[in-house]
């Protein structure tokens, strides 16, 4: 990956494929959650896809303190405007999808579309009872097990076992699993406090007029349905994306329904007529 200095941090980041800007913002836990999406056909062929580390993430800067989703986002803008891309469609995924709806409160004017794969929204019903089930992940952490900690977590939010979650995850993205051991301190000391710490409601999300699809699984966690449901209760515009069969994971668990989901809503939503600068 190569690496640019933006809002005095360095951040690494890749670009692949041809077309319409895509910035794909990956969840927290695992840094290269998105990296199937950079073999699918359905976007590699038609957008240019851009992905990349966030700060604490494997070779980018490491913030001290947690970092809020605004520094994120802003970090993200930062990234598109290094690379000469005035607008752009967004995918983000769990913490990356609230991290792409706050960067389009707070710079609307780089944000095309918004493709959502299970955001997790503190707001939803049932947000104190996904932590309460990842309570055990938590006192883990707590108490200096950082494997077994983000091995708990990942099996509680993507509703499976520890050997498939960990199956999962090494089948798309080899070396993901030891990865995502490494950034356990980023994940626990700096997501879950930004996602504790984030407002994000009803007043915010009436600022955003973009299209904005809604990707979930039916095998997930009832949080993230619950979140679908307050993204239909904020978005007259929000089109709904369901995959049959997975859960929290599900663009690593079967990525080219998800991949092609995801490129069918931008074709709808395209920027033709809308001046986009590419990169030299």
């Amino acid at each position: 990956m190569e690496k640019t200095t933006v809002n005095g941090v360095e951040l690494e980041y890749e670009v692949k494929g041809w077309g319409e800007p895509v910035l794909l913002i990956g969840t927290g836990p695992i840094a290269d959650s998105f990296l199937p999406f950079l073999s699918e056909q359905a976007l590699v062929e038609r957008y240019r896809l851009i992905r990349y580390h966030q700060r604490g993430q494997v070779g980018s800067t490491h913030s001290p303190g947690p970092v809020s989703f605004a520094e994120h986002a802003a970090d993200a803008a930062a990234l598109l405007g290094h690379l000469g891309v005035r607008r752009a469609h967004m995918a983000g995924h769990s913490t990356g999808a609230t991290i792409a709806l706050q960067l389009a409160v707070d710079r609307p004017d780089i944000v095309h579309t918004l493709a959502l794969l299970e955001p997790p929204l503190t707001g939803a019903p049932r947000a104190g009872a996904f932590f309460e089930k990842a309570g055990p992940a938590l006192a883990a952490y707590q108490s200096g097990d950082r494997e077994g900690a983000m091995a708990a977590f990942l099996s509680v939010v993507g509703s499976l076992d520890w050997g498939s979650c960990r199956t999962v995850i090494e089948k798309h993205i080899p070396g993901g699993v030891a990865q995502a051991m490494t950034d356990a301190d980023t994940f626990f000391g700096s997501y879950l406090p930004a996602l504790s710490a984030w407002q994000f409601g009803p007043e915010q999300a009436a600022a955003i007029s973009q299209p904005v699809l809604s990707v979930l699984g039916t095998e997930t966690e009832q949080w993230f349905v619950d979140g679908r449901e307050l993204l239909h209760s904020w978005f007259p515009q929000v089109e709904d994306c369901t995959l049959e069969g997975v859960g929290h994971l599900l663009h690593m668990q079967c990525p080219e329904p998800v991949a092609q989901g995801v490129a069918e809503f931008f074709a709808r939503h395209s920027m033709i007529g809308v001046e986009v600068k590419a990169a030299s």
